[in-house]
């Protein structure tokens, strides 16, 4: 069980205070295109550049470096759900994230062998006609979702010349990693965190809507029995508590899953902070439950 070092919680405290500041002094929440230079603002510092990536059914948003290490896995780091919903009723027009936290996750990992790729119609919306609102509401997990990023991780493959990948999936992106590590056999790891790996128990805890045109995680836990995974849980995640990924291990022998609580993290604190942290462990095999 890990905890946090002295100053994450304060600054991710600080953060969420004035991510909120600037939410109320907007008379509106940020448009896709801030949303957008959210995302490229980041990865400035390491020089990333965002590429579109074309599949047989949607157009995904990458941001990645020039090049990599070929001799070592290619990490990729698959978004939430990101903006999906307004409010618990009314679905957002666009889902392009606010925060991208699977991007601070990549930017953050040490040895910088990663990429990000967004969920489809994130970033992209607005310029793929194949966009429609149901694949950020009750199709997020659609077959036709699991075949673009797919399709997508194997360009990114081709691109940097990787041998196998790591598959790290934030919130949702953990449903649309388990799924798609589920067709493949390059995959040397999955790694959820916070992940949404068990759909229909998610829906029936928080009472509301099946997702009704998603295919769940947690029917494709069998398959995965082969590779190492890694769950990584916050005791104070509201959003997805930890009995969503006990659901999903128990689907399949337990002895290629690891379930990691970490005690002051919630669905958004304190990831980014400490992942570096959390990535040498894993990377050391001293990450413990």
């Amino acid at each position: 069980m890990m905890t946090t070092t002295d100053n994450s919680r304060p600054t991710a405290l600080r953060y969420r205070l004035l991510l909120l500041l600037w939410l109320a002094a907007c008379s509106t929440l940020p448009t896709p295109a801030e949303r957008a230079t959210t995302a490229q603002a980041l990865t400035l510092p390491g020089n990333w550049q965002a590429s579109t990536l074309s599949s047989s059914t949607f157009m995904l948003r990458s941001y990645g470096p020039a090049h990599i290490r070929a001799d070592k896995p290619l990490s990729v780091y698959i978004e939430g759900d990101g903006f999906a919903w307004l409010n618990r009723e009314q679905p957002s027009g666009d889902p392009t994230p606010i925060d991208p936290l699977a991007l601070r996750l990549a930017l953050a990992q040490p040895d910088g062998n990663a990429v990000y790729l967004a969920r489809p119609c994130q970033y992209l919306a607005a310029q793929d006609r194949r966009c429609a609102q149901r694949y950020w509401t009750d199709a997020r997990f659609s077959a036709d979702v699991i075949q673009a990023t797919d399709e997508a991780i194997s360009q990114l493959k081709t691109r940097y010349g990787a041998r196998q990948i790591s598959l790290i999936g934030y919130s949702g992106g953990a449903a649309v990693a388990a799924l798609v590590g589920a067709r493949r056999q390059d995959v040397d790891r999955l790694i959820s965190v916070a992940g949404n790996l068990d759909s229909p128990a998610w829906t029936e805890h928080h009472r509301i809507s099946p997702l009704r045109h998603s295919l769940n995680p947690a029917d494709a836990a069998e398959r995965l029995v082969q590779i190492p995974q890694w769950h990584l849980l916050g005791q104070q995640d509201r959003v997805i508590p930890a009995l969503i990924a006990q659901s999903f291990a128990r689907r399949a022998p337990a002895q290629q899953q690891l379930i990691v609580s970490f005690p002051d993290f919630d669905h958004h604190c304190c990831w980014a902070a400490q992942w570096p942290q959390i990535w040498r462990q894993l990377e050391s095999g001293t990450l413990a439950p």
